[in-house]
């Protein structure tokens, strides 16, 4: 099995056996190697964050290099809970996130509750379809106390410390959506930037509208295939339609990315999708300006990254978005960036 790929090889040829031995030899050699920020070989940067659920994994984030938090999800603090946590509870955890990546980006995810992570103080119990009902930040907007109170935590948190602060709504659909949480942010008096997770197809289309309400996107790529293909996550029989390497969901990346460059501002991406490494590449070239995965993928997708310049991984997205399905957007990258 290629761990790197999630590729499995039945009873593999002689030659199939020494490339895949070849290329954990080189693998091996490149993580040994791998340190420092997200470059391209010619020098664009391309911050390489972490995403996290809690204290818990910041040890392994700054372990393996990670220059911020690009995904913070403040749900642990609320799961299984009968009410929502104390003020001074939410405050000691933020702290200790922030504290640990000093002068670092650290973007936090309000909370995303509803559909796979119902609460029972907060979320409907009778909803036919949760994943198309109240969640993410319309339950936040329907019980404005809670998100008032989780603000108010994350700007007492970030009082005196040198971290960059960045916080963010999960299911933005619109403007409108966009404007009502900047209100609120702006209400509370929370330092630094907020910003919209692109999730649902509309916000990836309308991305420009968002942008004037907010300072940054952040796409999640695994909600962003569910809500584009009608797909859900949680039904294995559908894995096809979740492959983040569909050419349908490349140009929805592409329309946020698009409009976040010409507004000036950043679009990151913080789904699974960043943890590819040749995938990662690709995004590079669609114009994301940041990278968030979970820990044990930073130091691959930094090798990688390392190794090829701006204009390829331009040429590598223009291939993938130019395939006629995810397969062959592999086929087509691959070739392009001269992968056996």
């Amino acid at each position: 099995m290629d761990g790197s790929t999630g590729e499995v090889f039945l009873a593999p040829s002689p030659e199939e056996r020494r490339v895949l031995q070849e290329r954990a030899a080189e693998l091996r050699d490149a993580l040994a190697s791998s340190s420092g920020p997200g470059t391209t070989a010619d020098g664009h940067r391309v911050p390489l964050l972490a995403n996290i659920g809690g204290p818990a994994d910041v040890d392994a984030a700054v372990a393996a290099g990670a220059e911020g938090v690009g995904l913070f999800r403040t749900e642990f603090l609320f799961l299984d809970a009968t009410v929502a946590p104390s003020e001074e509870d939410q405050v000691e955890a933020y702290r200790t996130v922030l504290t640990a990546f000093g002068e670092g980006r650290v973007v936090v995810r309000v909370l995303d509750a509803g559909a796979d992570k119902p609460l029972g103080f907060l979320t409907p119990a009778d909803e036919p379809n949760p994943a198309l009902g109240v969640r993410g930040l319309r339950t936040l907007l329907e019980h404005p106390e809670v998100l008032r109170a989780q603000l108010r935590a994350l700007a007492t948190a970030a009082r005196g410390l040198p971290a960059r602060l960045e916080v963010m709504a999960p299911m933005v659909a619109d403007r409108a959506d966009a404007r009502a949480f900047a209100e609120v942010c702006r209400e509370v008096g929370l330092p630094g930037a907020y910003g919209a997770m692109v999730e649902i197809p509309s916000a990836a289309l309308r991305a420009g509208s968002i942008l004037d309400e907010v300072d940054f996107l952040s796409i999640g790529t695994n909600d962003l295939a569910q809500y584009a293909f009608a797909a859900d996550r949680q039904v294995g029989a559908l894995a096809r339609l979740q492959d983040p390497w569909q050419p349908a969901l490349l140009e929805l990346i592409a329309l946020a990315a698009g409009a976040a460059a010409e507004a000036g501002k950043s679009c990151g991406v913080c789904g699974e999708a960043a943890a590819d490494p040749l995938l990662a590449c690709v995004l590079t070239g669609l114009g994301v300006t940041s990278l968030s995965m979970g820990a044990a993928a930073l130091p691959l997708v930094r090798t990688t990254l390392a190794r090829y310049t701006l204009e390829q991984c331009r040429a590598a997205a223009g291939a993938a978005r130019g395939a006629r399905d995810a397969e062959d957007a592999r086929r087509a990258v691959r070739e392009v960036l001269g992968v056996a």
